[in-house]
């Protein structure tokens, strides 16, 4: 059964390769992004630009820009890392990644949420560089603390959204060759975005909150 889904930051690296997997498998897509690529342009799917993740306008204007009744999937990708060492913290840097990475996903959720429904699922993409206790290389301060509270975002998103039989994963992508990791990585992104579809089908209200490895491990906090 052809779904809606919805991606937000779709032009590049993984949001990409989802609406490629999520089009092919014959759903309809609708990807959000700031601007436009060429390959997303020549992906097929529905395409709203001027999605600016780090607008607090967008919690109250976002939905009359998706051309849907309902989501089915929604994926938040938008992204940022700029790395960084104990030696050489920005906190300026901290705050943009904050803006992004954290408070960007509780945006686009709430802004959203009037076109949620029972049965609608949340994917948060995060990173396994979040988790505390997995944490042994340090490096990447911004990055890390705000992945760590994306983690608690979800995590709240998905108690609150329960009772409404909406569900919520917090996905580590994998280690993935793309942009963002100037091409470094364990997997490209086509692997990591089959894992990242197959981990929303089996998400349900039983296993809401779940912070998850594209591979199916589950994740410490």
């Amino acid at each position: 059964m052809s779904k809606n889904v919805v991606i937000i930051g779709a032009n590049r690296g993984i949001g990409l390769e989802l609406v490629k997997q999520y089009k092919a498998a014959g759903h309809h897509v609708i990807a959000m992004c700031r601007k436009s690529s060429k390959a997303l342009s020549e992906s097929g799917c529905e395409i709203v630009e001027n999605i600016d993740v780090t607008d607090d306008a967008l919690v109250e204007n976002i939905a009359a820009s998706v051309p849907v009744a309902s989501i089915d999937i929604l994926i938040h990708n938008s992204g940022i890392l700029d790395p960084d060492t104990i030696n050489s913290i920005d906190f300026e840097s901290m705050r943009r990644h904050f803006d992004v990475n954290s408070l960007g996903a509780l945006r686009t959720v709430l802004g959203l949420q009037s076109k949620l429904k029972n049965g609608s699922k949340i994917g948060i993409v995060s990173s396994r560089v979040g988790s505390i206790d997995d944490n042994t290389g340090s490096n990447n301060y911004a990055y890390r603390v705000s992945k760590t509270a994306v983690n608690m975002v979800g995590k709240c998103l998905s108690i609150d959204l329960k009772d409404a039989g909406i569900a919520v994963a917090l996905l580590h992508p994998g280690y993935v060759r793309t942009e963002m990791t100037k091409h470094n990585g364990h997997m490209d992104v086509d692997e990591s975005a089959r894992g990242l579809i197959k981990r929303m089908e089996e998400l349900s209200l039983d296993t809401s909150g779940i912070f998850v490895h594209t591979s199916g491990e589950v994740l410490n906090w």
